[in-house]
């Protein structure tokens, strides 16, 4: 009898529908100010905003989150908690408007409402704080909760409030010493205002269940500081500085001063027919506040540390893959662009999306990518390659690692794809 030492072989990933938000009738048209252009989960994983291209912020709220755990479960439940895991549900919290369309006079060129990227911030004071930007302006939004009384019922009288009828009594009070008019108003006066404050109250006594509503308020606008167009933000550890990214240059920012930010990184030639490479994303360390990563249209990574000088022109490492022996055409150095970029919660490993792969790296090992995984294969064949695929929402899940949201937009994406080709081939 021989025992194998092979380990077995792990099952298949299963995905599974868990929750769609937001519905939409058969034969309802579709417009351009729904589709979704930005997603984030704050570190919680409570709370998920959702931007939209109509300059829209959607907040949703995990079901099982401060409100539920707090109540008292059954044992039995509490048991099984402790061996299975459930898919979490979320809620809508609250909406508002982000940002509206405007318009550069200087450069003549209209600046969309379109939300590029939403961040969350450090929690303080029991209020939830996020960064939302748009093509050119940033802003700071404060996500307070207030307890709201819902009346179900309102008695036209009292004619005066009681707050009314309070100063009027201490200023009645305040003059008991004097002797009443010779009319006797004064005493008539203070007849109907106890029978107005015996109506208040039995008003009162009709105020219905307390409910939590979530105000918005924006705090800061960081603007002017961009030519191009911004395609990242990110916090920073510290919890007092963010970076905000366009094409050609990376800008870092205080949380309290919106008319000043730093340029630490300036990637535009003096001739820009010598341009070679772009910036496509950038993102600060989880843990070391003066470690940041950006990525480019070549496919490469660049890890800077702060701490060796004010203008991060040199790159402490790049991390690029060694091992693609594919011939180089103008096609392969498209789909080699990254899109997007993710620390991971450790900081030990970036993971990158690009057209056709997930890659992740380590931070210590700059040859080539620990895993790649490949997305989209079937398409491989099929060049060119529509540059329409970099505007799919697909990254933005991936990056963030939600499972149950990877498969939905995945399919959407070859869906979208498949219809680009359809056009071209014809």
């Amino acid at each position: 009898m021989t025992l194998s030492s092979d380990p077995p072989a792990p099952l298949p990933l299963e995905w599974k529908f868990s929750q769609v938000f937001g519905e939409r009738a058969p034969g309802d048209d579709i417009h351009d100010g729904d589709m979704i252009s930005a997603i984030g989960f704050d570190k919680s994983g409570d709370f998920l905003a959702i931007g939209d291209r109509g300059g829209r912020c959607v907040i949703f709220e995990r079901k099982d989150g401060k409100h539920t755990l707090n109540l008292q479960r059954p044992r039995h439940e509490l048991e099984q908690l402790d061996f299975t895991s459930t898919h979490p549900e979320f809620q809508f919290k609250t909406e508002f408007q982000s940002h509206e369309p405007e318009f550069d006079y200087l450069k003549s060129v209209e600046i969309e409402e379109k939300i590029n990227k939403v961040r969350w911030c450090a929690t303080s004071s029991g209020s939830q704080f996020m960064l939302s930007t748009n093509d050119k302006t940033i802003k700071l939004w404060q996500v307070k909760e207030s307890k709201v009384k819902k009346v179900k019922e309102m008695t036209p009288y009292p004619l005066a409030s009681s707050d009314n009828m309070l100063l009027a009594d201490r200023s009645f009070i305040s003059r008991e010493d004097k002797p009443p008019f010779p009319n006797g108003y004064r005493r008539e006066w203070m007849e109907k205002m106890a029978k107005n404050m015996s109506s208040s109250e039995d008003m009162h006594t009709k105020v219905a269940d307390i409910e939590d509503n979530a105000q918005t308020r924006c705090r800061k606008v960081y603007a002017h500081a961009h030519d191009f167009n911004i395609n990242s933000i990110s916090n920073n550890s510290d919890g007092e500085t963010f970076l905000s990214a366009d094409d050609l240059r990376i800008n870092l920012w205080n949380l309290e001063i919106s008319d000043q930010c730093f340029n630490i990184l300036d990637m535009k030639p003096p001739n820009m027919e010598d341009l070679t490479e772009v910036l496509t994303a950038a993102e600060f360390h989880p843990i070391h506040c003066n470690l940041l990563a950006y990525s480019s249209s070549r496919g490469f990574i660049h890890l800077v540390d702060m701490r060796q000088s004010a203008l991060c022109d040199h790159s402490a490492r790049i991390l690029q893959d060694g091992d693609s022996h594919v011939p180089k055409s103008f096609f392969t150095e498209i789909i080699a662009s990254i899109s997007d970029i993710k620390f991971s919660k450790d900081g030990r490993h970036i993971l990158s999306r690009d057209y056709m792969n997930l890659k992740i790296w380590d931070m210590h090992m700059d040859s080539s990518p620990v895993a790649i995984y490949k997305i989209h294969e079937h398409l491989r064949p099929k060049v060119p390659y529509p540059v329409a695929l970099a505007a799919d929402m697909c990254y933005l899940s991936c990056i963030t690692m939600i499972a149950y949201l990877i498969n939905l937009d995945a399919v959407s994406v070859e869906m979208d794809f498949i219809l680009q080709l359809g056009l071209i081939a014809t």
